[in-house]
């Protein structure tokens, strides 16, 4: 008896030690290749080999059938191999997301972190904080998968640049600029694939620039993520323009400075997994059938992984565009673009006969079907049980996760942005607020996610975040829904505009405005919006708070300079913790410091055609130009606005006065290298810099908090062109940016990397990046630094 028990005793310990030396077992223990007793012999799952040696000898088990199965977003299982089927489209955005068919909420996880939508994400200014939320997304993706509810594939980040304000999509880009939406695209994809050192400390306010990391592309991956849409996609649907029809119009000089840095980023610096291809045509050749599009992803810019056509974007080619003249046509020409798998069954239904017809040639099918188990492999699946053990201890316990949670409310503060503040009249002080009037459409809903959302793990609305402070509050929805057509609700509005103390009205866009397949035809507020705001104005005891909703920008010029509303702030999406931060802004517990990552036009930005494309103004036909590098008009609030309960004083502690550059050319090259006025040269092509980097620089600045409050500082560096003699040249763009927490009365510093050939530069009209010689002008919150950039060219002897 004695022995028995003691066996028990040893056994139960021997329990405990394994626990704690494994990983617990999953909730559902995923299907996978290569599993024994009869599947595991295969040279495939012979994990000694190298990846592209296992992908052949896959291959050679593959039938046209299996193949061709492989070329749809849901593959089915092949059973005499042991593969089981799988599902490629999961959406991650801003956290696991109910779009996709890979992704369901009806098992043991029954929601997931709703992080502030990518738009709000990017007013943040804080690389750590990009990368922190998308590694907290992939922890919350990969408890799905082991739960069954989610793949390993998801096609997330949207990196397009904003450049149309009313795009319905732009909501899930990081903005206008492409340095920024680069920088993002490289911090979410990090954090997402799992590639080394990817994880940063949730809500670390202190964001420096790249860390130098490189992959090859070709290493194991945690997810795979996707940089979408490749390219030129920023319109939806706008009089007789649909996103399946349009043909974009794109210059090489807009192609090389504007629209693709940030997919080459996505793929060089942050090494994605997959790229995708948008509806669009990009100068009159549809983007997934853009042979010359899609390869140089690969040749020049080293991608390594698989490329996905938009949804149905392969019909599109042959039923919208009309680019070919049979279904056969278009998944052959798509195919052979560089396509390697159709979101949808196009290819499914169409690939066989485009193979007997012979417009398609087996290798051509083997290249995409290689490509995508590449992809499948470096994720594990093929590795038999140990290929995803190292992630098998996340489950539903790590979703929804009280570290998580902190996150999103972090990241909600940290990008909710204050437009305006007359006579410092925000924080309130919650003492003296004896009774507050909330009123507005927006103001009692809990869908504040934004598109591409998840099932949330809390819902909470405005309303809810404000009454943790003030406990005699009254409520009026003044219009009955955001379109505001009804002028019924607005005597209630102001009756209790005029019962309370203070006012506060949220108002802006939701997803009946702009969405996908939903664009906006003008910039104001939705119908009687306006005039809501201006009767309850009038009824206010004191000046009233207005707080917008929305990812696209809006002509609030009413407000601006309206002194009867003397706080405005911009929430975006802010996420499932969203009305917290705003609660907490609005009555001083956190100081805002977010900055507006797209201009904000007025209304007449109506009158610009939104099927043009180019970024530079044209004034001989009244054409402003888009964004703030190239936009001539007037603005309601400029890129990177954004105030702070508190004052910063910025200075230039130590930075270069002159550089020299040095060219290795031909003396009969020397005038194709450099642009000469008479004998001054005034540029040099990037391309023919011997070194650049080695003439890389360190601008370290100084901040001061001169008030009285803690709070956050976004470091914007800009730079221009000191002589603007240069076609093209940009009128001032942003060269770097940081964000630094400094105490009341204290001092900080920041240093910000810069590489001349990279950062200096811009596209030529022969889609050539340039770097101007002579002065160029640092830029920082109205102080200024020359650098002067000069030359040496070294002769080569011609033979």
């Amino acid at each position: 008896m004695k022995f028995r028990t003691l066996l028990f005793v040893f056994i139960i310990i021997l329990a405990f030690l394994a626990q704690s030396s494994y990983p617990a077992a999953p909730y559902w223990k995923p299907q996978l290749p290569c599993q024994p007793p009869h599947h595991d012999s295969y040279a495939f799952c012979n994990t000694s080999l190298g990846i592209p040696a296992r992908v052949h000898s896959l291959l050679s088990f593959l039938t046209l059938d299996d193949k061709i199965q492989r070329l749809s977003n849901n593959n089915s299982a092949i059973p005499r191999l042991g593969i089981p089927a799988y599902e490629w489209w999961s959406e991650s955005l801003h956290g696991v997301a109910t779009n996709g068919p890979g992704v369901t909420f009806d098992g043991a996880v029954k929601s997931a972190t709703v992080f502030p939508q990518v738009i709000l994400a990017a007013s943040t200014f804080n690389r750590t904080l990009w990368r922190s939320i998308a590694a907290a997304t992939a922890v919350e993706a990969l408890a799905m998968y082991n739960s069954g509810q989610a793949g390993l594939t998801f096609w997330a980040p949207n990196v397009n640049v904003f450049v149309d304000p009313r795009w319905g999509r732009g909501q899930e880009t990081p903005g206008e600029d492409p340095m920024v939406v680069s920088d993002y695209a490289v911090e979410y994809v990090r954090g997402f694939q799992g590639l080394r050192n990817s994880k940063g400390k949730n809500g670390e306010e202190h964001s420096h620039g790249g860390n130098g990391e490189e992959d090859k592309g070709d290493g194991r991956l945690m997810l795979s993520a996707c940089c979408k849409h490749l390219t030129a996609y920023n319109l939806e649907k706008w009089h007789d323009f649909a996103r399946y029809n349009f043909n974009a119009v794109v210059t090489r000089q807009d192609m090389e400075d504007t629209y693709q840095p940030p997919f080459q980023s996505c793929i060089q610096k942050g090494s994605a997994s997959c790229l995708m291809c948008a509806y669009n045509s990009v100068n009159g050749i549809p983007a997934c059938a853009n042979k010359v599009l899609l390869e140089k992803a690969r040749t020049d810019w080293g991608f390594k992984g698989y490329v996905a056509s938009d949804c149905d974007a392969v019909a599109t080619i042959y039923e919208y565009q009309h680019h070919v003249k049979t279904p056969e046509e278009a998944v052959a020409i798509a195919l052979k673009a560089g396509v390697d798998i159709n979101c949808g069954t196009y290819m499914l239904r169409h690939m066989k006969s485009a193979l007997k017809d012979g417009l398609v040639v087996k290798n051509d099918l083997d290249r995409a079907i290689f490509n995508l188990f590449s992809v499948q492999f470096r994720l594990g699946l093929f590795d038999g049980s140990a290929g995803r053990r190292q992630f098998s201890m996340f489950g539903p316990q790590d979703v929804c996760s009280s570290e998580h949670r902190r996150l999103t409310l972090d990241a909600a503060r940290q990008g909710i942005v204050l437009l305006k503040n007359e006579q410092k009249f925000l924080p309130l002080d919650k003492t003296r607020v004896s009774s507050l009037a909330v009123i507005g459409p927006m103001a009692n809903t809990s869908s504040l996610g934004g598109d591409y959302t998840g099932v949330p793990c809390s819902l909470k609305s405005i309303l809810d975040g404000f009454r943790e402070y003030i406990q005699n509050m009254f409520y009026a929805t003044g219009c009955f829904d955001i379109v505001c057509n009804s002028t019924e609700g607005f005597a209630q509005a102001v009756s209790v505009a005029k019962q309370a103390d203070y006012v506060i009205v949220v108002a802006g866009l939701d997803l009946s405005q702009e969405t996908e397949d939903r664009d906006r035809h003008s910039l104001l507020l939705p119908g009687n919006q306006m005039t809501l705001i201006n009767k309850v104005a009038s009824a206010c005891k004191k000046p009233l708070v207005l707080v917008l909703t929305g990812g696209g920008p809006l002509d609030i010029s009413f407000a601006k300079d309206d002194p009867r509303i003397s706080g405005v702030l911009w929430i975006g999406y802010p996420g499932e913790e969203g009305s917290k931060a705003l609660s907490e802004i609005i009555f001083g517990d956190h100081n805002p410091a977010g900055r507006l990552p797209v201009t904000w036009y007025p209304e007449s930005f109506s009158n610009v055609p939104m099927n043009d494309m180019s970024m530079r103004a044209v004034p001989s036909r009244g054409y402003p130009g888009r964004t703030y590098r190239f936009y001539t008009g007037d603005t309601v609030y400029k890129f990177g606005h954004g105030l702070s309960y508190t004052n910063f004083t910025l200075e230039f502690l130590s930075a270069p006065s002159r550089l020299r550059l040095s060219t290795r050319s031909s003396v009969t090259k020397f005038r194709s290298i450099l642009n000469l006025r008479g004998n001054e040269p005034q540029f040099v092509l990037v391309d023919e810099v011997l070194n650049c980097e080695l003439l890389s620089f360190s601008v370290k600045i100084s901040l001061t908090n001169d008030g009285g409050m803690d709070g956050s500082c976004v470091v914007m560096l800009f730079s221009r062109v000191l002589s603007r003699v240069i076609e093209g040249a940009p009128q001032k763009q942003l060269i770097g940016f940081d964000r630094v927490h400094v105490s009341a009365n204290e001092t900080a510093e920041t240093s910000i990397f810069i590489n001349p050939c990279e950062h200096l530069s811009f596209g030529n009209e022969e889609g050539k990046r340039i770097l101007p010689l002579g002065d160029h002008t640092l830029i920082l919150e109205g102080i200024e630094h020359v650098i002067s950039i000069e030359y040496d060219m070294i002769k080569k002897k011609c033979w």
